[in-house]
């Protein structure tokens, strides 16, 4: 079992930053693919920035590609979202998302672990 936990959501005004981060426990050595997706009121999740563990492949939606960077920590079990030049249509809630090695899966499909999430909201 692998569990997540998000942090470092809050509220900006557009143009601002946030960094979230996600630390995961368990039988983490077991996690090959890690990603951020999120979720606004009354539409469907979308996945938002991914990458491989072990890698540098990354992978961006096409409307943060450019403002928000997905990265690893010092260790493969942290991961981090640097959010720039944030938008109201930003709003949502964001969740931490790992797959397991050997599970099928593209870059936004498949992932068997989820946080609980963080929300962020950004005013205009």
């Amino acid at each position: 079992q692998v569990q997540l936990v998000e942090s470092g959501g809050g509220s900006v005004q557009a143009g601002g930053s946030l960094r979230l981060s996600c630390v995961a426990s368990g039988i983490t050595y077991s996690i090959c693919a890690m990603a951020w997706f999120r979720q606004a009121p009354g539409r469907e999740r979308e996945g938002v920035a991914a990458r491989t563990i072990g890698t540098t492949n990354t992978t961006y939606a096409n409307s943060v590609m450019g403002r928000f960077t997905i990265s690893k920590g010092t260790a493969e079990n942290i991961l981090y979202l640097q959010m720039n030049g944030l938008k109201p249509e930003d709003t949502a809630m964001y969740y931490c998302a790992a797959r397991t090695c050997g599970k099928p899966g593209t870059r936004w499909t498949n992932y068997n672990y989820w946080g609980q999430g963080t929300q962020v909201t950004v005013s205009s």
